[in-house]
């Protein structure tokens, strides 16, 4: 098994990818990893590190494409670059299997969607991140920005393939799927809701109604089924509103006095605790379900850590086959 990786995507490339990579390498067996980036530059950082170099293999590629680029043109014209000479190699390779990359998001659905083959029966690629819950469990968003005007045959689609997700990779019986809304009330919503919900109604899936935003992190759904447009608010709106708390509650304890102080000293390990469980480079990247490859967007800012755990990610839903669990209840859909 190869897993492929855009060295130079991302805010800390080519850096804190290429130690992810040696960490990943370092910390299980069962898959190779190929690098794919400047060879001199990967080379020079590869020579700090400890691994196994038979693991390892290196793609020259002299382009990076930036987060100033537009995807649909630097896709085309910037066929040098890591990205798609990242995508070539795992559209060309049987033996490869899955791609990681933390640059431009844009660039990256752009990129898999033109290069790579979908799975027969689904229309399209949906971007879909692994979040943790106030419960301990996970929850898979789908989609959070790869389709702001789906049809609701797409949402369909999306609500299969995260269940089928869920059972494969979470190991869950029988996931709990809702539809995103403004209202938790069956004739909430807007049109594409309305025409959606009494179609996944019949979807043999365990359906559970509209959900509002706020029960994303609640642990009482395991699927949330949106369009990329709201999807994308929702999981910023929760993003900020947790940085945004952690803000509050560190002032708050610097401005408390000596009282808030020894507050924060007995509170201390509970919070450390809440913020590993919060902790999104815990459980990866956002797997773009829908190819026949596993493809995984790591947030722009992730770090070696972040890049680590989406490469055993992507390990793991290989081998749990997760494309294949997919595809066998989406065809003909």
């Amino acid at each position: 098994m190869k897993i492929v990786v855009d060295v130079f995507g991302g805010d800390h490339a080519p850096i804190e990818i290429v130690k992810g990579a040696v960490e990943a390498i370092n910390c299980q067996n069962g898959f190779d990893l190929v690098l794919v980036g400047k060879l001199e530059q990967i080379t020079n950082l590869l020579e700090k590190e400890s691994y196994d170099k038979s693991r390892i293999e290196i793609v020259d590629a002299k382009d990076v494409i930036t987060n100033d680029d537009i995807p649909s043109s630097a896709i085309l014209q910037k066929k040098e670059s890591s990205l798609v000479k990242a995508l070539d190699y795992l559209n060309n390779n049987k033996d490869a299997k899955g791609f990681i990359s933390a640059g431009s998001t844009g660039a990256v659905l752009t990129g898999a969607v033109l290069l790579l083959k979908r799975i027969r029966g689904i229309n399209r690629p949906a971007l879909s991140p692994v979040l943790p819950t106030v419960t301990g469990k996970n929850v898979l968003l789908i989609d959070c920005g790869a389709n702001v005007e789906p049809k609701p045959n797409n949402l369909v689609q999306f609500a299969i393939m995260g269940s089928a997700f869920m059972k494969s990779v979470m190991g869950l019986d029988n996931p709990r799927v809702g539809l995103l809304s403004n209202g938790s009330e069956d004739k909430k919503g807007n049109a594409l809701n309305k025409e959606t919900f009494p179609l996944l109604k019949e979807t043999d899936i365990n359906f559970v109604g509209n959900v509002e935003a706020r029960e994303l992190l609640s642990g009482d759904i395991d699927v949330m089924v949106s369009d990329g447009y709201s999807g994308n608010i929702c999981l910023k709106g929760c993003e900020g509103t947790a940085l945004s708390m952690f803000s509050i509650i560190k002032d708050g304890i610097l401005k408390g006095g000596l009282r808030a102080k020894l507050g924060y000293l007995l509170l201390k390990p509970v919070l450390k605790n809440v913020k590993k469980k919060m902790d999104y480079t815990d459980n990866g990247g956002a797997v773009l379900l829908g190819l026949e490859k596993i493809v995984i967007k790591s947030h722009g800012s992730s770090k070696a850590k972040a890049i680590k755990n989406s490469i055993l990610q992507a390990k793991d839903m290989i081998e749990k086959g997760v494309i294949e669990k997919i595809s066998e209840v989406t065809v003909g859909k």
